[in-house]
């Protein structure tokens, strides 16, 4: 005979934080006040990529960090961030990462992810709707940039 393992995953809430406006993300602008407000990733020294997972109706149901980087780079792989995504059953999802330097330019890698992601969400059926570089009090937008 041989030992089978009965296994369950679990989704663990570790802080809980309070937005006073609603929550709904309509747009880059309103995602980047929602991310500055609660995720404060302006101040940290070192590359932080994270995701909001949403509703069908674009609500924040979720925050995650996905993955701590070193001063200018992050590693990350779909399978980290939609492992999460299931876990809280979105149905979309906006990743964003901050640049310490200040400079929310794009770079090759950053592109080259978001193609990535966005592919891997398209067979698993959760949308990438937008992945944000914070800077100094600024944002880029792939989506308005034209890159999903």
């Amino acid at each position: 005979m041989k030992n089978i393992n009965f296994l369950s995953c679990k989704l663990v809430k570790e802080k809980t934080t309070r937005y006073d406006v609603n929550n709904t993300l309509t747009s880059p602008e309103t995602a980047y006040k929602f991310i500055e407000c609660v995720c404060e990733l302006s101040s940290e020294p070192e590359e932080n990529l994270m995701m909001l997972t949403l509703s069908t109706k674009n609500t924040v149901t979720g925050v995650f960090t996905v993955s701590k980087g070193s001063l200018n780079s992050s590693l990350v792989h779909p399978r980290e961030v939609y492992k999460r995504a299931l876990l809280n059953n979105a149905n979309s999802i906006m990743i964003f990462h901050n640049h310490p330097s200040g400079d929310p330019a794009p770079s090759k890698d950053d592109i080259a992810i978001t193609k990535r992601l966005e592919e891997a969400g398209k067979i698993i059926g959760i949308k990438l709707l937008d992945h944000l570089i914070i800077g100094d009090e600024r944002f880029t937008s792939l989506k308005k940039r034209g890159i999903l």
